[in-house]
């Protein structure tokens, strides 16, 4: 099969007209046949109140079977009214999945119908043919858009008419009080996950309060080390709703970001109530389905009764390892995370331990402002992509970056991840590191370790199994500081634990030393679940499962812009791209037990 005999739109719509029939019909098995034997499933709220991804037939079909009101899944939901996205970048046209044997056919979005509840879809399926030449889905994506008669608005509520009796000011003033009056969300955290949450909310017609513990929106940002920049393309980090300006450089600085975060505020109309945090373990009452939460608001303290929380407090707070005589090094000894004046320590010897992200910004700052010496700690090997490998394989647009970001964010959502690590594992993370070759052979010589597996023997799943896994703890995208390795300007210590600290520096298991003036902990974050214990003591968090992020059995992430395990909390984090896509599925949840279909 070639790209050249294929005709995309052709045996789109015959495979499509196919699976509609089986859809409308609730005929299981014949939907299940449209199917690879090994292909996969993912739906979100199309058939179920959750996010879900199946995989092989057997699979597909034990889901679309269960019962629902005395009819099978497949039957209760009944989608329908099947129709080619013709006219978007996402239209049919043939792909080629590299590194992955046979990986390769056609693939394209739909929209549909759904019964119950009455709703809007759009779907991405990627097909291939099967051993006799059958066209059949070896990837299907189902994803709920809209309620009907509750669709996500994109109207100007206010608007210059003649008969406008008050300003803009008025008007969000007036919507500010009445927010405040009775929130139907109060979103814990005003980071641009926070913002995007309260935006989407607010097209949905739902009454979103964000409280934010900083005095400005974007100090999360402004707050950080000097030198941070975002590690992905700015397109790639868009905002819901505000793509940057076209003449912000590719990776923006924390400080042009943050600043942007405030503007993005105050233009969605967005109620954020700043220096406010909450004071003790908020409560939930079952019987009337409301949290009683206590937040501390300038110089009062406010009862407010939301019907959901939002949790969007981004990282967990500082990892901070401890080993005997830390306490007698007589140098400065800090955690990344409050790294902010490198020039301060001009020709001072320093070490870093970590090798991941923020050690190699923190690396990249010490050289710059002329540190004596500076050694990067490496316990354990590090799983780094340059970003020009990453921008050629992650952030190579299949189409132009003028195109709406929500194209992008719906084609790569269509993944289902586990799938994704499978093809990683097929040949994936190989071509991946083809494109860094001899940058990588480089990085060896120089004693660093690069490693791919997440567990040994388990396959290579590269830079995305670690982000999908572990969050990114292990990986670092690399910005600059394997090149200042490569050269000499930053030296490694690899390979062993550390004994204990004295008043010079750091000891090591095999009796090595390192000397320091400056010793940063680039260490890494705690676990999200234990922000979670923080903000709500043991009772609610001993009721959620005990994971946030990372892959469930199925491949979806845990706990994520889903049910949580506890009625009425959310939890919301992760990179830009997930809080773009995810609000509104967190928002569709939400409205769905408001207008009381859920």
């Amino acid at each position: 099969m070639t790209s050249d005999n294929l005709q995309p739109e052709v045996i789109s719509a015959n495979w499509l007209k196919s699976l509609e029939v089986a859809s409308s019909t609730g005929d299981t098995a014949s939907f299940v046949n449209h199917f690879l034997s090994d292909g996969w499933f993912r739906d979100m709220l199309c058939f179920s109140w959750n996010f879900r991804t199946l995989s092989g037939q057997e699979k597909i079909h034990g889901f679309l079977s269960e019962a629902v009101d005395d009819q099978s899944r497949l039957g209760y939901s009944n989608l329908h009214d099947f129709k080619l996205d013709n006219h978007s970048v996402n239209a049919p046209s043939p792909f080629k999945l590299p590194g992955l044997q046979g990986a390769e056919g056609i693939q394209g979005a739909f929209t549909f119908s759904i019964t119950k509840p009455a709703a809007y879809g759009r779907g991405f399926f990627r097909l291939t043919q099967d051993v006799d030449g059958n066209w059949k889905a070896l990837t299907l994506f189902t994803n709920m858009q809209d309620f009907v008669g509750h669709e996500e608005s994109s109207a100007d509520r206010y608007g210059p008419h003649e008969s406008q009796k008050m300003t803009w000011e008025d008007y969000v003033d007036a919507k500010f009080r009445d927010i405040e009056a009775d929130p139907t969300v109060l979103i814990i955290g005003g980071g641009q996950t926070g913002l995007m949450c309260a935006a989407r909310l607010g097209k949905l017609g739902i009454r979103a309060l964000v409280i934010e513990k900083d005095a400005r929106v974007g100090d999360s940002w402004r707050q950080r080390y000097p030198n941070l920049t975002l590690h992905t393309p700015k397109y790639h980090s868009s905002i819901l709703y505000s793509p940057y300006p076209t003449n912000f450089p590719d990776y923006i600085p924390k400080g042009q970001l943050a600043n942007f975060l405030e503007s993005y505020a105050i233009n969605q109309e967005l109620c954020i109530w700043l220096s406010s945090s909450i004071v003790s373990n908020p409560v939930y009452d079952s019987f009337s389905a409301r949290w009683t939460v206590e937040v501390e608001h300038g110089n009062r303290k406010v009862i407010l009764n939301p019907k959901h929380l939002v949790v969007a407090t981004g990282g967990g707070s500082p990892h901070i390892p401890t080993w005997n005589g830390m306490d007698d090094f007589q140098g400065t000894l800090y955690h990344s995370d409050f790294h902010k004046d490198a020039e301060q320590f001009r020709g001072k010897r320093v070490v870093v331990i970590g090798a991941c992200n923020a050690g190699g910004d923190m690396c990249r700052d010490f050289v710059a402002h002329g540190a004596a010496e500076v050694t990067i700690v490496q316990r354990s090997a590090t799983c780094l992509v340059s970003t020009a490998a990453a921008e050629k394989a992650h952030f190579n647009l299949p189409f132009s970056d003028k195109t709406p970001i929500e194209e992008l964010d719906f084609r790569k959502s269509s993944m289902p991840l586990a799938f994704l690590l499978q093809f990683m594992k097929s040949g994936g993370a190989q071509h991946l590191k083809m494109l860094d070759k001899e940058f990588h052979e480089d990085l060896l010589k120089a004693g660093f370790n690069l490693i791919w597996e997440l567990s040994p023997g388990n396959g290579e799943v590269g830079i995305d199994g670690f982000l999908l896994e572990r969050a990114a703890s292990g990986s670092m995208l690399d910005v600059g500081c394997g090149k200042l390795i490569i050269e000499g300007k930053v030296k490694v210590k690899q390979g062993q634990a550390i004994s204990h600290f004295d008043k010079e520096g750091i000891t090591f298991k095999d009796s090595s030393k390192l000397s320091a003036d400056v010793i940063v902990l680039a260490t890494g974050n705690e676990p999200v679940i234990k922000n979670i214990r923080a903000l709500f003591g043991d009772t609610i968090t001993e009721q959620l499962p005990p994971e946030v992020w990372g892959l469930d059995a199925e491949g979806e992430l845990n706990q994520i812009y889903r049910p949580s395990g506890h009625p009425g909390l959310w939890i919301a984090v992760g990179p830009f791209p997930i809080a773009r896509f995810f609000s509104k599925h967190l928002g569709l949840q939400i409205l769905a037990q408001e207008i009381g279909i859920a």
